[in-house]
């Protein structure tokens, strides 16, 4: 009866290992495609926010323009005076 408790043990063991060898392996896996997954998603929502922020830049340099524009206007008819 010992022998077979034995076997049984030595078998239980090996599949145990097995099982948690594999389950490892398909944890990590499952954890690289969700976080590439994440990545690519993240850098799509980076990629539109430096649009916007870029948008947002060329108006800001159209505005500075025009008031340097209406500045400089100022600054020759206050001369003219």
């Amino acid at each position: 009866m010992q022998p077979v408790f034995i076997v049984a043990i030595v078998f239980g063991s090996v599949v145990t290992l097995a099982g948690l060898l594999c389950g490892t392996v398909l944890v990590i896996i499952r954890m690289r495609q969700s976080s590439s997954g994440q990545a690519k998603h993240g850098s799509q929502d980076e990629g539109m926010m430096v649009q916007e922020i870029y948008r947002g830049l060329e108006k800001m340099e159209q505005r500075i323009e025009a008031l340097e524009t209406i500045l400089m206007d100022g600054h020759d008819r206050g001369e003219k005076k």
